[in-house]
């Protein structure tokens, strides 16, 4: 009787429920104080034997809500009542951005890396002189960038740049030089192309489609190209407020 009084006499109790915003019990809170610890049952009710005449800070933590800490300080054998509130917890992420290279791809659509049309040689460096690497794709004047697709005719290929259907004068028929391709590879993001089964949104014609999309510039950058057979020069830029972009190239072969 004697070691259970003097034990009592050195200890204080702390008892209650814990409850939510929506002053609903909380079951499983864990309540941690120096190396002890216990949780809440499943109405929320604790109840906590700490040492007396000392500071003891106790946490209330549980998943999803604010941890709640409190010092107490009570006299031996004091039997007090606390019920805390824990707020829920709210964390903002920051900007999240995904990307895929497969999100755009469709059944059919062949995807080019920009930087192979830049490395690639031939007579007339461009898009389609990596074309017609590719199967089913052929051209019998290196001095043009004109292609046929599966045996179809010259003028049966589509091309698009930025969703606008371009239109390209069919000089090879007559056997003459175009000059430069159409498409500049320095300011090129995304080189699709299909040689049939392409979807309808991309016109009627037969043999393929050639789809180009141009860089979105996000900061300042330029780029130069020189060499003996000739010279390209490409820079891009954004306003301050980012409402404005600019994107510019030149060449010479």
């Amino acid at each position: 009787m004697t070691t259970a009084a003097t034990i009592c006499a050195q200890t204080a109790t702390i008892k209650g429920i814990v409850f939510n915003e929506a002053q609903q019990p909380l079951d499983a809170v864990a309540i941690s104080w120096d190396a002890e610890g216990t949780q809440t049952d499943e109405n929320g009710y604790y109840l906590i034997t700490i040492p007396a005449n000392r500071e003891i800070r106790i946490s209330f933590s549980h998943i999803g809500y604010k941890k709640s800490s409190t010092r107490f300080k009570l006299q031996p054998g004091e039997i007090i009542e606390f019920n805390p509130v824990l707020k829920t917890s709210v964390e903002q992420m920051a900007d999240v951005v995904i990307t895929s290279a497969t999100l755009d791809q469709q059944e059919g659509i062949i995807s080019l890396a920009p930087e192979t049309v830049r490395k690639i040689p031939g007579a007339n460096p461009g898009v389609e002189n990596l074309l017609q690497a590719l199967p089913g794709v052929s051209s019998n004047n290196e001095l043009s960038t004109q292609y046929a697709v599966r045996g179809g005719n010259y003028d049966e290929n589509l091309v698009y740049i930025n969703d606008v259907e371009v239109y390209r004068p069919f000089l090879i028929r007559s056997g003459q030089q175009e000059g430069l391709s159409i498409v500049n590879p320095d300011l090129v993001r995304d080189i699709d192309f299909s040689a049939g089964g392409f979807q309808a949104k991309y016109g009627d014609k037969l043999s393929s489609v050639l789809d180009i999309t141009y860089r979105r510039p996000v900061n300042f950058a330029a780029s130069a190209d020189l060499s003996l057979l000739g010279a390209s020069l490409s820079a891009e830029g954004i306003s301050n407020n980012k409402k404005f972009t600019a994107l510019v190239g030149a060449r010479y072969w």
